[in-house]
């Protein structure tokens, strides 16, 4: 029994760690979008509802497309949190890089020498 508790855990653990690094999309808008995913030469194409979430994609970057417009094109690098509205794409959040460490938030910034 045990050996199966620590083999679930493990597994759940490595798809964590696999989607924590990955980017995100979240339609804001009250309409379908079809959202299409270009890493390198494969892409993958999604529809996605109102207020529903495309979790763990572009895990090295990717190009993403609105609606099959081309004029509608995205470059994410693969750690953004981010929302349709409007039919736009727009940054929700920092990728996990820039979020400051566990007992950094409370230490003031030093002013920059001139």
């Amino acid at each position: 029994m045990s050996k199966l508790v620590v083999a679930a855990s493990l597994i759940v653990a490595l798809m964590w760690s696999h989607s924590a690094y990955a980017s995100s999309i979240t339609n804001r808008d009250g309409k379908d979008h079809k959202v299409d995913v270009i890493e390198g030469n494969a892409a993958t194409s999604h529809i996605l509802r109102p207020s529903a979430t495309l979790e763990g994609v572009c895990n090295k970057g990717c190009v993403i497309r609105l609606n099959d417009s081309a004029r509608d094109e995205y470059e994410l690098k693969g750690s953004e949190v981010v929302s349709i509205e409007d039919g736009y794409l727009y940054y929700d959040g920092p990728p996990a890089s820039a979020v400051p460490k566990a007992g950094d938030a409370d230490q003031p910034s030093e002013p920059s020498a001139k």
